[in-house]
């Protein structure tokens, strides 16, 4: 079963949206996890705007709590997904390797913590999943 690691900033927004989102377009078929970058939010839950557009588009998800990614996990994960070159040069600054870095689309997709555009954010998500699903099927 392939392992798909879905990373930003913090991990209360883009990156366990992204992880929800592709749970729920697969049905599980893959191992999906979601990590940050930095450890500004470690322990924190969804933020709750992103948790607002997860309930509004009934996406469901469960209990959160954001975790910044290790080097045993860059390992062990095949497709390490970022949002923005941002979070490709932070993977590469954390682990020393961005070899597995792939981004979302080939757009950057904003950080809705800072733009406050939700919706935006959400749709450049869902279709970068669905172009993923696609890709890895």
């Amino acid at each position: 079963m392939k392992k798909i690691m879905f990373v930003c900033h913090g991990n209360i927004c883009r990156s366990p949206m992204a992880k929800y989102i592709f749970k729920y377009i697969t049905n599980d078929e893959f191992i999906i996890e979601s990590r940050a970058t930095s450890t500004e939010e470690i322990g924190n839950d969804l933020y709750y705007l992103t948790k607002d557009i997860l309930d509004k588009h009934n996406i469901p998800y469960d209990t959160h709590m954001a975790k910044q990614l290790t080097n045993k996990e860059y390992d062990e994960y095949d497709y390490i997904i970022v949002f923005d070159e941002y979070n490709r040069n932070n993977v590469k600054r954390l682990i020393g390797d961005d070899s597995k870095v792939k981004k979302l689309l080939s757009k950057d997709i904003d950080d809705p913590w800072y733009t406050r555009d939700f919706e935006t954010a959400y749709k450049d998500i869902v279709e970068g999943c669905n172009k993923l699903y696609e890709e890895l099927k």
